[in-house]
């Protein structure tokens, strides 16, 4: 008879300090994370106002190329790496130590195979642009910077899979640090490039290339000296490509889940502007998109947290403990959600000042920043689950959630409000708000009424051990079987004790 393992199961209700133990573990990780997200913030904003000290078709041609560079390269690498979340998280639950550097070092393949496409669309910017009718000093400008910035392709390869990889071990603080001597350095390489050598648009876009190459450098450098003992090169390269078609099968749906919704505010700001008073409307949205994205920084700390805490406890055979997190981060999430609806209620006024002296631009922030509240509020539990989705590795499902509840549910949403129904710009944020809620709802009974935990670890120990490694042995049909004969022998136990 197999022995009753306490965590196994997760039909029990938590003690409070089993409670406190998890926010503990959560917030330890989530928390440095939450840190190094707005140290990136701040980057971004840095080099956003040394665009702006050139000249206004500077930043334009700057923040073109940004919002292109971000569409076609970076979601697609962060969305690819984050396929790595459940497979390294529950290979470091199960000390699987072959199959978590395995892991990185096809990521790192896949995503080197993945830049050659996108270095030929950013190469091939200007024609593109110039196709789609835009400005030509402006798309002249973005496409110069698109091309420094090509370097940056290279560094995010490895850059991407690292944070993954030390995430899913709980390793976030040297990762906070190595991110904030990276940014430290970034003010003074920008003022050197951009004010003293006076290389413009180009310095702007080689000042962040050779900022996220020392956060890389720094990264790498840390695994180099407190690594090494769970790094290993096994199997060659035939054993590295044997297990990208499965790894692929995580990634692939993870990354369309992660573009799904960052494109959809890029629709946004292409439908502000053909709005009534497109320059004002346009120019409202890049400062709501300013503003999401800081708060953005949380949720997207703790859904990266609750997925490697979720994919340990897997990992380790522990559903009862990857439920608790999962439960956890919820109820964080919530109060998350909470906490922004109220601050945007109470600054609705004062925070457009923060980015314009425009009393018109001023006056349509502050009418839509407290329905930007209320989104962060479905927002923050949909982020989460989607980040539990993934530590169960089943990234699929949040892909399909968010393909309907943004294109089916927000899209529809917006479009019938702002122009059919004549509500105007507050009518886009309210198609995001639709888009959120269905989102959320859809998160959380998948994760509350669809999630067999018991199943899900059996799952986990057959993903370490089995297909992400590259290959199948004739036993694994004799493992599958007495895996269930032992769940059922568990089962049988525990409602042999019920009275």
């Amino acid at each position: 008879m197999a022995e009753k393992d306490p965590d196994f199961f997760s039909h029990k209700l938590p003690t409070a300090s089993q409670v406190v133990e998890e926010l503990k573990e959560l917030w330890g990780m989530a928390l440095p994370i939450t840190a190094m997200n707005c140290l990136v913030y701040v980057r971004a904003v840095v080099s956003v106002l040394f665009l702006g000290r050139l000249g206004s078709l500077e930043l334009a041609g700057g923040a073109l190329s940004i919002g292109f560079t971000n569409i076609t390269g970076y979601s697609v690498l962060v969305g690819l790496a984050s396929g790595l979340e459940p497979v390294c998280s529950q290979a470091y639950g199960s000390k699987n130590w072959d199959l978590l550097s395995q892991s990185l070092q096809r990521m790192i393949c896949i995503l080197l195979l993945a830049i050659i496409p996108i270095s030929l669309l950013w190469i091939n910017l200007e024609g593109i642009m110039l196709f789609m009718r835009q400005d030509k000093e402006i798309t002249a400008m973005a496409a110069t910077y698109c091309i420094y910035s090509l370097p940056d392709l290279a560094t995010n390869t490895l850059l991407q899979p690292l944070r993954v990889y030390l995430r899913s071990q709980g390793v976030t603080k040297p990762q906070m640090w190595c991110t904030f001597v990276a940014v430290l350095f970034h003010v003074p390489l920008n003022y050197f490039l951009v004010v003293v050598m006076g290389l413009g648009v180009p310095g702007v876009a080689m000042a962040s290339v050779l900022t996220n190459l020392h956060m890389m450098v720094l990264m790498m450098g840390y695994v180099y000296v407190y690594g090494r003992w769970e790094w290993r090169w096994t199997d060659g390269i035939g054993g590295i490509c044997g297990g990208l078609g499965p790894l692929l099968k995580l990634a692939v749906p993870s990354c369309i889940g992660i573009c799904l919704e960052w494109w959809w505010y890029e629709i946004v700001t292409v439908l502000a502007g053909y709005l009534p008073n497109p320059r004002l409307a346009v120019a409202a949205t890049g400062i709501m998109i300013q503003t999401t994205s800081l708060m953005y920084t949380v949720p997207m700390a703790l859904a990266g947290c609750v997925s490697a805490r979720v994919g340990n406890e897997l990992g380790s055979g522990k559903p009862y403990k990857a439920k608790l997190a999962a439960v956890v981060a919820l109820a964080c999430a919530f109060v998350i959600g909470f906490i922004n609806v109220i601050w945007t209620v109470i600054f609705r006024n004062k925070w457009g000042g923060l980015f314009t002296k425009d009393e018109m631009l001023q006056a349509l922030v502050a009418s839509v920043l407290p329905i930007i509240g209320l989104c962060e509020l479905g927002n923050c539990p949909q982020t989460t689950g989607c980040g539990i989705l993934r530590g169960t590795a089943q990234p699929v499902i949040g892909a399909r959630i968010n393909l309907g509840s943004f294109y089916f549910v927000g899209t529809p949403v917006a479009l019938c409000l702002a122009f059919w129904l004549k509500v105007g710009f507050s009518g886009l944020w309210y198609g995001l708000l639709s888009a959120q809620a269905a989102c959320a709802i859809s998160n959380l009974y998948t994760v509350h009424c669809c999630t067999d935990w018991e199943g899900e670890a059996l799952k986990a120990k057959r993903l370490t051990n089995l297909e992400m490694m590259g290959h199948r042995d004739d036993t694994s049909d004799d493992d599958d079987e007495q895996n269930v004969l032992l769940v059922n022998e568990m089962i049988k136990d525990k409602f042999d004790d019920v009275p």
